[in-house]
């Protein structure tokens, strides 16, 4: 529910053009939702999401986008991932990067920027993550649910995916099976 609440906030703006409101405590005044006619596209991962045809292959990949936003500055697009938590512990970027179940959210956003980047976009060397954590220390639910929200940058490394989907494709076409893991 709050990813599709936060893309109506988003697309607001976007139609406005106009920053979000979260933007200007990070001075980020400067971003805007990135208006594309392929947006719901985009956004749609079960149907067509962000796509690029993987070098010689017939391999296509793609992958459902929360959001885009461009940099009015620099010209370059800027993915944003929406995640939703309830924990007791403070967001801060580096503790929130570093946790083990949160390394696939850096890849998730990494291979977003190299979709757009093969579909011939500039992006940025900065992504987001907006986290809205749900506070469980009020008093009760009284029919609602309040969450701080906290915009965590991360430095974007597309350089190990090519690798990575050849060694994939080398593996899908062997002849044996590979072993398990223990």
């Amino acid at each position: 529910a709050t990813d599709e609440l936060l893309k109506k906030e988003f697309d607001v703006c976007r139609e406005q053009q106009i920053p979000h409101r979260l933007f200007k405590d990070y001075q980020l005044d400067h971003v805007v939702p990135f208006k594309h006619e392929q947006m719901d596209a985009w956004r749609d991962s079960l149907h067509a999401g962000l796509t690029h045809r993987f070098e010689d292959t017939n391999i296509l990949l793609s992958g459902g986008v929360d959001d885009i936003w461009f940099n009015t500055k620099t010209e370059e697009l800027i993915v944003a991932d929406y995640k939703s938590q309830a924990s007791n512990e403070k967001v801060e970027p580096k503790s929130y990067l570093s946790g083990v179940y949160h390394q696939g959210y850096k890849m998730q956003l990494d291979f977003y920027n190299y979709l757009l980047n093969c579909m011939g976009y500039k992006t940025s060397p900065i992504s987001y993550l907006l986290v809205v954590n749900a506070d469980r220390t009020v008093e009760g639910f009284h029919g609602k649910m309040i969450f701080s929200e906290t915009l965590i940058p991360y430095e974007n490394n597309t350089s190990w995916i090519p690798e990575k989907i050849r060694e994939m494709i080398k593996l899908l076409n062997q002849d044996e099976v590979p072993d398990g893991h223990n």
